[in-house]
C-alpha cells in the first residue's frame, strides 16, 4: 500500500497539468477497481479541501468540493481510517457554507461521539444543528 498527497488528488481534480491529471487519472481507476491500494490521512484531505476553496486557489463552493472529493474518497481501494467521518465532514461542510472544513470535521467528531456541546470562541458553530458552543 502507498500513501497518497495532496497534489495527487489537485492533479486529479484541477486537471491543470494534462500530463499528471492523466497519471492520477489512471491511478485512481485502479483503486476504483480494487487491483491497487493505497491510504492518506485527515490533513492531506483538509489541505485539498482549503486550495479548492474559496479561502485559497480554485475558488469553489463547499457543494463543488464535496460533489468532487466525495466519489473520490469513496473509491474501493482507498483505505482510510474513519473514511465515514471524512464522509460525514463533506456533507456537513456543504450543508453549512460558513464553516471551514476543519470545523466541519470537528462536527463529525462530535456526531460519531454523541457530545453536543463545544468549547470554543469560534461563533460559527452556534448556526449548527445539534451543537452548543461554549467558552471556558
Amino acid at each position: 500500500m502507498r500513501f497518497i498527497d495532496t497534489n495527487i488528488f489537485l492533479r486529479y481534480l484541477t486537471q491543470d497539468d494534462e500530463i499528471k491529471a492523466a497519471a492520477c487519472f489512471e491511478l485512481f481507476q485502479r483503486l476504483q477497481s480494487g487491483t491497487e491500494t493505497a491510504t492518506t490521512c485527515e490533513a492531506v484531505i483538509a489541505e485539498v479541501v482549503y486550495v479548492l476553496s474559496a479561502r485559497a486557489h480554485y475558488h469553489l463552493s463547499p457543494e463543488d468540493i464535496r460533489a468532487r472529493l466525495r466519489p473520490l474518497l469513496s473509491v474501493r481501494g482507498l483505505k482510510l481510517f474513519q473514511k465515514k467521518l471524512y464522509l460525514r465532514a463533506l456533507d456537513l461542510y456543504a450543508s453549512y457554507p460558513f464553516l471551514d472544513f476543519e470545523d466541519a470535521l470537528s462536527a463529525a467528531y462530535m456526531e460519531k461521539q454523541g457530545l453536543t456541546e463545544i468549547l470554543s470562541y469560534d461563533t460559527d458553530f452556534d448556526r449548527v444543528s445539534g451543537i452548543t458552543r461554549k467558552e471556558p
